[in-house]
């Protein structure tokens, strides 16, 4: 496999795949589970919102934000799927719709951003094993948080078969707490989940922004698994219908079991992140809190093992089309996997472990939310650009329905980074401008080289 320059606003048919028969292929049900991994992991890491927002507030968050931010993303991302399976997805289609310098960005944000998220998840599984096994020092934690790195690694270089065999038998581990903790916790309910539906004596903008940003992470990222289109079976059908089972079963599972929680316990004011594993203590005792504390762990663990798979495409591809070095271009002819990358991309992981889970994500979030908008402005410019590009799947109602698709999600992009953390903003900016900074860079070194 060898690296091509990359053309100037290339077409759908320029981006055509030219390396399938050295990648393997998994079906719907470990695609359905591997995407599950990536965008929800499990009911974990949004408890604060009830206690910031009310738990009324809180579940209508839940409820409503997922049909203004998810499904506009994820119905825009099963057509231009459909319309492109090809491997590198969102970037791929950045580019076809946008051109060259944007479909850049789109690829950049998303590979260095998610060094951020990556290293997080090491952070939080170091920070998991100390809640139970004290590690005495930062270089311990670091330690543990490296290691679990490597393993996720690992497994991501023996294929995406492996991956999606190890992901369903850990979610259908996983589910089995969660799934008696909501029977358990309906079964108690003595209280009214709704109520309050916000918190009294604090400020209505305080309560509706905490609960509104902890909504919209919670529902990202239904375009980034469309890295790894090419790797799936059948992708006009499959990409499309696992977005389907998806989003209506993060739905339900972010919904009952906040529902079960409020409804048996009543205390909304204590929820804090994590609280969902004490909750589980509370309504089932001892041994259903240590199985829900199971389940976060193996929640994080997927979690990091599906966006390990899903970025490190990215940089694959970016490497095919000429804007990296082309040993990132090579694909494993025993593994079928991108070694290199997902080597070079834990090694830059491991190295920004050493902050907190709040720091890394905060930053993070400016790349995702700037690669997710110019995948809604992708879907625009492809409607236009190529408007009889065969489609298996396509949003109807025509003008008016790409409007609805693109408006709701921008909306919210933009109060997210208007009220985003402060002390994150200098760096997440910094984070973006290094894609001109790069593109520029690479542009000129290409000039020289042809040149010479």
């Amino acid at each position: 496999m060898s690296s091509r320059p990359a053309t100037s606003d290339a077409s759908p048919a320029a981006l055509s795949p030219a390396r399938t028969h050295n990648l393997r292929r998994i079906g719907l049900i470990p695609f359905v589970a591997i995407l599950f991994a990536y965008c929800t992991g499990g009911p974990f890491g949004y408890e604060s919102m009830f206690s910031a927002s009310g738990p009324g507030l809180g579940l209508i968050f839940l409820l409503v934000v997922p049909f203004l931010f998810a499904v506009p993303i994820s119905l825009a991302s099963a057509e231009m799927g459909t319309a492109m399976p090809v491997e590198g997805g969102f970037y791929r289609w950045s580019r076809a719709a946008l051109g060259d310098f944007w479909g850049f960005q789109s690829g950049w944000w998303n590979w260095t951003g998610t060094f951020l998220m990556s290293a997080s998840y090491g952070v939080a599984m170091a920070d998991y094993l100390d809640a139970w096994v004290p590690l005495h020092s930062r270089f311990n934690h670091w330690v543990v948080a490296f290691l679990f790195l490597i393993l996720v690694a690992v497994i991501n270089i023996l294929g995406i078969k492996l991956v999606g065999r190890l992901t369903v038998v850990l979610l259908a581990i996983m589910f089995i707490p969660i799934v008696i903790f909501i029977v358990m916790g309906l079964h108690q309910a003595h209280f009214n989940p709704f109520h309050p539906l916000l918190p009294t004596g604090r400020p209505w903008r305080e309560a509706y922004g905490v609960g509104l940003a902890l909504a919209l992470w919670s529902y990202a990222g239904y375009e980034q698994l469309s890295t790894v289109i090419e790797e799936v079976e059948n992708p006009a059908r499959n990409f499309p219908l696992g977005l389907a089972i998806v989003v209506p079963l993060t739905i339900a599972v972010y919904m009952l079991s906040s529902i079960a929680g409020l409804a048996a316990l009543g205390n909304w004011q204590v929820w804090e992140t994590g609280y969902m594993v004490t909750a589980a203590r509370l309504v089932g005792g001892a041994r259903l809190g240590t199985s829900m504390f199971a389940a976060s762990v193996i929640a994080n663990f997927i979690l990091l093992e599906s966006t390990v798979l899903s970025v490190t495409r990215v940089p694959l591809t970016m490497a095919e089309d000429g804007y990296l070095h082309p040993m990132l271009a090579k694909v494993s002819p025993r593994f079928g996997t991108p070694v290199r990358s997902i080597v070079l991309s834990t090694a830059f992981c491991a190295a920004l472990a050493l902050l907190s889970v709040p720091q890394l994500i905060a930053v993070y979030a400016w790349t995702r939310m700037a690669t997710s908008f110019l995948t809604l402005l992708s879907f625009w410019q492809m409607r236009r650009k190529f408007p009889d590009l065969p489609r298996s799947f396509r949003v109807s109602g025509g003008s008016f329905g790409v409007w609805c698709i693109i408006i709701p999600p921008t909306l919210l992009f933009a109060w997210a980074m208007i009220n985003s953390d402060p002390s994150a903003r200098p760096w997440g900016l910094l984070n973006l401008a290094s894609g001109p900074v790069a593109y520029a860079w690479i542009r000129m070194r290409r000039k020289r080289s042809a040149a010479t």
